[in-house]
């Protein structure tokens, strides 16, 4: 089994569009997205949800007012400016504390010192996860819960029960939408994967953001490859952008020219190869044909 996971340095540079448009090529293969945090990889392939099932990523504080005593041990012990007095009262003080479950950092240091037993460390509800059936096969994708936490715990558990689902169905591929940017969801989508994809723009920002996850796959020694979407908006910065991945060992797979059709295929919620042939579309194949090749060259896999 084979992992790709593509990337991003920043949101809105197609990684998402790009993903969808793999699964229409690739055939049979688990979609897995892991961008928990803003993931929309569903407003392409509309999965059917099969299972649904809540995450957890730590635990949180909870006063239980009717036994709380206002003694303040809660209050004095707590780093993070969680507690508050100004709990309903209980018949035995007129007020009590109470945890902002926003605030709370998950620690249990105020439960661990609250000597009446007042305090409540269960754990939280983060956000939820799905298995889903799309017409390009399985999907596993999640979303984390308003101001919620421990996205690199959603993400690594998207991708352990990605991983069940390929070897139930004993398909050779994950294809792995990834989070933008170089941190903690990216670390967790990419440890252990097999290839890298990382889609940048010929932009400053496009050039200053590839070297950054350059450095972020090299550190983990995983096979990376770029591609430059829209790259006919500035050819000069473009080629600037190719120039830099070869200084930092990194091989560009292809480019892809601006199109209106990957927004209009966004639009009629298809994948850009499912919307179109010409243009950017065949731009796509042939990126799809090198990470393709590079994924075979890595041992057995069945490219379809």
């Amino acid at each position: 089994m084979k992992e790709l996971v593509v990337l991003s340095g920043k949101g809105g540079t197609g990684k998402t569009s790009l993903v969808a448009s793999f699964a229409a090529l690739a055939g049979d293969a688990v979609l897995a997205d892991c961008d928990v945090d803003a993931a929309d990889l569903h407003l392409v392939v509309e999965p059917k949800i099969i299972r649904r099932s809540r995450f957890s990523g730590g635990s949180r504080a909870r006063v239980m007012s009717g036994h709380c005593i206002a003694c303040g041990k809660c209050d004095e012990v707590c780093r993070f400016d969680a507690v508050f007095y100004d709990g309903p009262g209980n018949g035995r003080v007129a007020k009590t504390f109470r945890v902002d479950p926003i605030a709370c950092e998950g620690c249990g240091v105020c439960a661990w010192f609250c000597a009446e037993g007042a305090i409540e460390f269960a754990p939280a509800d983060n956000g939820v996860w799905f298995v889903s059936e799309t017409r390009f096969g399985p999907m596993v994708h999640a979303k984390l819960g308003i101001a919620e936490e421990n996205s690199g715990k959603l993400v690594s558990l998207v991708r352990a029960e990605a991983k069940k689902v390929a070897e139930a169905r004993k398909l050779d591929l994950v294809i792995i939408d990834g989070s933008p940017g170089i941190g903690c969801p990216v670390i967790a989508s990419i440890a252990g994967a097999d290839l890298v994809l990382v889609v940048t723009e010929p932009t400053l920002s496009g050039l200053h953001d590839l070297g950054r996850v350059a450095e972020l796959t090299k550190h983990f020694g995983i096979q990376t490859l770029v591609c430059v979407n829209k790259w006919d908006l500035n050819a000069e910065l473009a080629a600037e952008v190719e120039g830099r991945a070869r200084q930092l060992g990194v091989e560009t797979v292809g480019r892809i020219c601006y199109d209106q059709a990957m927004t209009e295929a966004q639009i009629n919620r298809q994948a850009l190869v499912e919307y179109a042939n010409a243009g950017a579309a065949a731009d796509v194949k042939e990126v799809w044909s090198g990470v393709s090749d590079r994924l075979s060259k890595l041992g057995p896999f069945a490219i379809l």
